[in-house]
This record gives C-alpha cells, structure tokens and sequence, in this order.
C-alpha cells in the first residue's frame, strides 16, 4: 500500500510596509482575492502590535488550524511567512534571512521602492528560494549566481535587439 506523510510547506509570503499596504504577496493556496485580502490584514494587525523584544514567530488559525507567522521586521517592512506548524521557526528565519540578504546584494540595501519598480526581480529571486510553497534553495551563493545569470541573458537579448534594429 501507499503510505503518504503530510510535507510541510510555506503558505503564503507576505512582505507588508509599516503602514499595512502589502508590497509582494505570494499565496501558495488557492482562494479567492477577498480572502486574500483578509488575511495580509490579519497578519499585519498581528505583527505589528507585538513588541520587538518579542519572538518573530507565533500560533494562528489565519490559514486554519495548525499554521503559524514567522516574521522579521527590517527598517519600514514586515517579511512574513504563513507556514504549517510542523515547519522550523529557525529554518524559516533563516530563509526569511537569506531572501532579505539576497535582496540586498542585488539592489544595493533595497528599500520599498525596489519592491514596487523591480516586482519581477523580486519574484525571480522569490522563486528562486520557494517555489509553489516548497523550499528550493537556501544558499545565498546559488541564489545571486541564478540572480546574475538571469540579468547577464536579459541583457543580452536586449543587445540583440538593439543590434537588429539598427539596419
């Protein structure tokens, strides 16, 4: 017979400002919008009443019953993961580290305004580490190589083109 284990995964990715508007949402099940909607109010009423002495991970119902937030709070953004809650605080921690780390070496201390001109750089390198709710990659190496590559062939095709328009 088949036996089936449950896999943990990331529910959703949730990067909030300090004022509550989401800046990058990423819902790895499917529901509808006002759903959606819902719960990044939830999460950000959640994260933001807790003081910063306090652990960046706690209980919820938010997605049902057994998930969790894992969270950091940098300068004016909240960086929350809705997990299950099998799922490691650290390693979710450390993932939420190396996504920021990642954002950072590619645009130079990124800031609010990265997320908002550069939404599809940052669902790159994103995708790069999670990938429909599963973790891919967890080295900050592998995910800027992949970063890199991918700029180095965009601008290549964007010599090409301006190449072929120039007869």
């Amino acid at each position: 017979g088949w036996i089936f284990t449950k896999v943990t995964m990331i529910h959703s990715i949730l990067i909030v400002n300090n004022h509550g508007k989401a800046r990058l949402t990423k819902f790895y099940d499917r529901m509808p919008e006002e759903k959606q909607q819902q719960i990044i109010r939830e999460c950000y009423q959640l994260v933001s009443r807790r003081s910063d002495r306090l652990c960046n991970f706690l209980e919820t119902n938010v997605f049902g019953p057994g998930t969790k937030l894992v969270y950091r709070h940098y300068a004016t953004l909240y960086f929350i993961f809705v997990v299950d809650g099998g799922e490691s605080e650290l390693a979710i921690l450390d993932l939420i580290q190396v996504f920021v780390e990642a954002l950072d070496k590619c645009f130079e201390n990124v800031c609010e305004l990265d997320l908002i001109f550069h939404y599809d750089k940052i669902n790159f390198i994103l995708d790069e580490i999670v990938m429909g709710g599963m973790v891919l990659e967890t080295s900050l190496s592998s995910v800027l190589e992949a970063f890199d590559q991918q700029r180095k062939l965009e601008q290549e095709q964007k010599g090409g083109i301006l190449a072929s328009h120039r007869y």
